[in-house]
């Protein structure tokens, strides 16, 4: 799955890669997560734009959002049949810039955050749906959901699911929805090749959503690592216990 993400590539360079019209101007985010605005690369009439949408797809059906779950990302194996995705997947394909993510794994009984970037330092787009959620008062709300896969080979060893990164070579093919066809797209909701994504442990810093600061994505040694990892509680002296005591002075 995907719950954190960083953009810290030049607006510029951003805009170079994607190709959209507006020159957005924004500052570096070290730990994006889910509900706040994020920018999402679209498709209309014809030309490519850059828009920010909350992250956290609302389908267009749903009445009351308080009463409805957060989705986050979309998986690709059942976007297809899912109600709250089969549009969005045939009509509504954005692109998320991205320069890498965060993913926990387990570490003797502890959650250990990675930094997942591609091995070669460039910039990458998630493949994402969104749909405009429209308010009883005609309010509207643009949302988007990450595309995940099954995890390759190597990332599997953090988590068993992946954000779906789509190559730039294939960004015209998946932000084309104008017609139907959803068949050209199908191959490329698939996990990184081997090798393509490279990952490091961080600080559990990053759990905090109010820390956003470049020393989030810098690897941290193993001392570190033992150094933020929570001490065990000291046990409650238990009461000594008399030879009359029958069991009724417990709760259990």
């Amino acid at each position: 799955m995907c719950g954190r993400f960083v953009i810290t590539s030049a607006p510029a360079a951003l805009r170079q890669l994607f190709g959209y019209i507006e020159q957005p101007n924004f500052p570096p985010r070290y730990n994006v997560a889910p509900t706040q605005p994020i920018p999402v690369v679209l498709v209309e009439n014809g030309a490519r734009h850059f828009r920010l949408m909350r992250w956290g797809l609302l389908p267009s059906w749903v009445k009351d959002p308080r009463g409805f779950t957060l989705l986050i990302n979309a998986r690709s194996e059942t976007v297809l049949e899912k109600p709250a995705f089969k549009n969005a997947i045939r009509r509504r394909r954005g692109l998320i810039p991205a320069d890498g993510y965060y993913e926990w794994k387990a570490v003797e009984g502890r959650k250990q955050p990675f930094f997942i970037h591609r091995a070669d330092g460039e910039p990458l787009g998630f493949a994402a749906v969104f749909e405009t959620w429209v308010g009883p008062n005609g309010e509207e709300l643009d949302t988007v959901a990450i595309v995940t896969a099954a995890a390759s080979e190597d990332l599997a060893t953090l988590h068993d699911r992946v954000p779906v990164t789509i190559s730039p070579r294939d960004f015209e093919r998946w932000l084309d929805s104008r017609g139907d066809e959803i068949d050209t797209v199908l191959p490329l909701m698939a996990a990184p090749r081997i090798g393509e994504f490279a990952w490091h442990p961080v600080s559990a810093r990053v759990n905090r959503v109010a820390n956003d600061d470049a020393q989030l994505v810098l690897p941290i040694s193993a001392e570190e690592m033992e150094a933020e990892a929570p001490k065990p509680k000291k046990m409650a002296r238990k009461a000594a216990a008399t030879s009359a005591d029958d069991g009724q002075g417990s709760l259990f």
